[in-house]
């Protein structure tokens, strides 16, 4: 006959079993969740927040661009103003609204303290492929840009900029860092602080109060 204290013990070991098959769902959906992670973030061609802080400089003006022409530029020239820096291409659907309504903006805070810095990139599905000058002339006389239109850089990947690799550092992204189409925005204070980070189909009008905000106008 079973004492008291045996007695008390088996409803544990029968609830073993089934505690055990638990765990092992848990565990099984746990790596396959970091499986899934590792493969998403790991196997992306846009490198990992580590992999971008390092050598990425301390402020935005410590970096050096090149125009479209292809002389150096240091960023440290744009200090005191407001930047809205923009990743462009030429031939995407989102090209005539985002020049459109950039060309608005640059018209209305121009002399107030924004300056717009244009980026081509050919990296989404080959969507400005031309050279500098076929950039240029598209931009300035099609799209009628008035603000600066620089060197053709990438925005992702090991051969990415350093200005972008500052960039992402500073306001990652949904589902990773990397720049996932044409027209990302990142907003930049007068302090050189990136602030914002906009999708690609943010409307640049949309941004237009946050941008008097920073430039102290109503």
């Amino acid at each position: 006959m079973p004492t008291k204290n045996s007695s008390s013990h088996l409803p544990t070991k029968s609830r073993a079993p089934g505690l055990n098959r638990i765990n092992g769902w848990f565990f099984s959906i746990l790596f396959l969740g970091f499986g899934f992670l590792f493969f998403f973030f790991f196997k992306n061609p846009t490198q990992s927040l580590k992999e971008m802080a390092e050598g990425v400089p301390k402020s935005i003006y410590d970096i050096t661009v090149k125009d479209i022409n292809g002389n150096d530029v240091s960023l440290s020239a744009y200090k005191g103003k407001v930047l809205l820096i923009v990743n462009v291409a030429s031939q995407c659907g989102l090209t005539h609204a985002n020049y459109k309504e950039m060309n608005v903006l640059y018209e209305k805070y121009k002399d107030k303290g924004l300056e717009i810095l244009a980026f081509p990139c050919n990296q989404f599905l080959s969507q400005e492929p031309g050279s500098n000058k076929e950039i240029q002339e598209v931009a300035c006389t099609r799209f009628k840009a008035e603000f600066p239109i620089f060197d053709k850089v990438e925005v992702n990947g090991k051969e990415a900029t350093t200005l972008y690799k500052f960039l992402k550092s500073k306001k990652g992204g949904f589902f990773g860092d990397g720049i996932k189409w044409n027209f990302t925005k990142f907003l930049v204070d007068k302090d050189g602080k990136v602030v914002e980070r906009y999708a690609p189909t943010t409307s640049p009008l949309k941004i237009e109060k946050t941008i008097q905000s920073l430039l102290g106008v109503a």
